[in-house]
C-alpha cells in the first residue's frame, strides 16, 4: 500500500468493517473524518480522546506530536488535559536527542497546560527513525461535543488561517540548504516560522461561542482531504470557490519549486468549519487577529465541486500527502 493514511475506501473496508463491538458510554466512535472519540463518566460529562502519530518529520517532533493531538480536542470543542506519548526510537539515536524531543513535548503541554501522563518509551529495530504516537485526553460537557459530521445543507465553509502551513514550515526545515539556492533567507526564514502558527486552540473556542456546527483540524491530505472528510462525514455535498481558500505566497513557491499540490499538503493550525452564519465567526476570528474566510456552501446530495476560473471540478477521496513526495 501507498506511504500516508489509508484510502477511504480500505478504511471502510478493512477497519472500520471489522469494528463491531458497541458500548453505550461511547457517544462517538471510530468513523470516517473524525478526529476524537467520546466516552460518558458522568450526567453532564465526557471524556474525549484522540491519537496521532508523528511520522513526517524528526526536527520539531516533539512540539508537533502534542500541538497536533492538542488541536483534534479542541477542533471537538474539548478542553484538552493531558497527553500520553509512545515514543519508538531507532538504535543510533542518543539519549541527548531523546531528551530533546522530550524537552519539545513538554515546552509544547507548559503552553496549553496540558500534562504529560505517562506513557512508553522504547528503543527498537522496527523503525530506522524516531517515531511518537499520542494520545489524547481533554473534557467536554454533554451536548456541547463538535463533530466533523455537524455540517448541514445550506451552512456556509470557512477556513482558518492559512492552508499548507505546516507542511510548509517541514519543508522549509528539512529541505533548508536546497532552498537557500533558489530563495531568499528571509523569506525562507519567514516559511520557516509557519510552525509557530499551529495550534487552534483561540480560533476553536471563538467558534464555539459562535454556534459553530462542525470544525475538523486540517491534516494529512490538505484542505482537499479535509474538505472531502466533512462532506463525507456529514453526509452533504458542497460547493468551494478555489481562490477563496486562503494561502500564503510563500506555500505556493515553495510548493511549485518541488512541484507538489498546497492544496493536499499536510496543514495543521488551519481549521475546517461549518455554520450557519460563517460570517459572524470570521468577523470574530479577525477581531481576534486570526484570518479566516467563507470559501463555500454546505449542498444537498453528494456532489463535492471546487469552482476554479470558471471551471467545475469534483473532489476525490483524499490521496497520500503531498509531504510524503518531498521529505
Amino acid at each position: 500500500m501507498k506511504i500516508g493514511k489509508v484510502s477511504e475506501a480500505v478504511l471502510k473496508r478493512s477497519v472500520l468493517n471489522q469494528i463491531h463491538t458497541r458500548r453505550e458510554e461511547v457517544l462517538l466512535g471510530a468513523s470516517v473524518g473524525e478526529d476524537c472519540a467520546a466516552v460518558a463518566v458522568a450526567d453532564d460529562e465526557m471524556l474525549v480522546m484522540s491519537t496521532d502519530p508523528i511520522t513526517g518529520t524528526v526536527q520539531d517532533i516533539g512540539e508537533l506530536a502534542v500541538q497536533i493531538t492538542v488541536n483534534d480536542l479542541a477542533s471537538a470543542g474539548a478542553e484538552p488535559i493531558g497527553v500520553m506519548l509512545t515514543v519508538l526510537l531507532p538504535e543510533r539515536i542518543s539519549e541527548q536527542k531523546m531528551r530533546h524531543m522530550i524537552g519539545q513535548a513538554e515546552a509544547a503541554c507548559e503552553k496549553v497546560h496540558v500534562q504529560i501522563m505517562g506513557g512508553h518509551t522504547e528503543v527498537t529495530k522496527a523503525v530506522n527513525q524516531p517515531l511518537i504516537s499520542v494520545v489524547g485526553v481533554g473534557k467536554a460537557k454533554k451536548g456541547k461535543l463538535i463533530s466533523t459530521a455537524g455540517a448541514r445543507a445550506g451552512m456556509d465553509i470557512v477556513v482558518t488561517k492559512w492552508i499548507g502551513i505546516e507542511g510548509t514550515a517541514i519543508i522549509a526545515k528539512e529541505k533548508e540548504q536546497e532552498l537557500l539556492l533558489h530563495f531568499p533567507k528571509p523569506f525562507l526564514n519567514e516559511a520557516k516560522q509557519f510552525d509557530k502558527m499551529l495550534s487552534v486552540l483561540p480560533e476553536a473556542a471563538i467558534a464555539v461561542r459562535c454556534g459553530v456546527a462542525a470544525m475538523h483540524d486540517v491534516t494529512e491530505g490538505g484542505i482537499f482531504g479535509a474538505l472531502w472528510e466533512m462532506a463525507e462525514a456529514s453526509s452533504i455535498g458542497m460547493e468551494v470557490d478555489l481562490k477563496k481558500i486562503p494561502v500564503r505566497q510563500e506555500t505556493i513557491e515553495i510548493c511549485e519549486y518541488f512541484d507538489i499540490n498546497p492544496y493536499e499538503l499536510i496543514s495543521s493550525g488551519c481549521m475546517l468549519m461549518a455554520a450557519s452564519d460563517g460570517n459572524t465567526i470570521v468577523r470574530e476570528l479577525e477581531k481576534a487577529g486570526i484570518h479566516a474566510a467563507v470559501v463555500g456552501k454546505a449542498m444537498e446530495g453528494n456532489d463535492r465541486v471546487l469552482y476554479a476560473a470558471g471551471e467545475r471540478r469534483f473532489l476525490e477521496p483524499p490521496k497520500a500527502d503531498e509531504l510524503y513526495k518531498v521529505v
